[in-house]
């Protein structure tokens, strides 16, 4: 997966916002193995995958539809936030590991 920046972060919570809260975090896993896989594809041919965009989290996430960005006073959205941020720590100490 490219490097993650705020706005990738966001995107994907910004999905999250749309779906129930009990498939919130499998749903940012498939987004992280989406964005994993497009970046392989992306390094092996040089193109964006066509499901999955550039190998970035924004592009896995903008395949999907994202509600308004509301601000950080809605509980709702940080706790989408959050989720993102401990999945990609997870992910990212699963990666160091193997």
């Amino acid at each position: 997966m490219r490097p993650v920046l705020h706005g990738d972060v966001s995107s994907a919570a910004r999905v999250l916002l749309n779906v129930p809260i009990g498939v919130r975090a499998s749903l940012c896993a498939r987004m992280i193995h989406e964005a994993e896989l497009a970046d392989a594809h992306f390094q092996s041919t040089g193109r964006s995958h066509v499901m999955w965009g550039n190998g970035s989290l924004m592009g896995a996430a903008r395949k999907r539809v994202l509600a308004d960005e509301p601000s950080f006073s809605s509980i709702d959205y940080c706790a989408c936030f959050e989720l993102v941020l401990r999945a990609l720590i997870a992910h990212q100490v699963t990666e160091t590991h193997r």
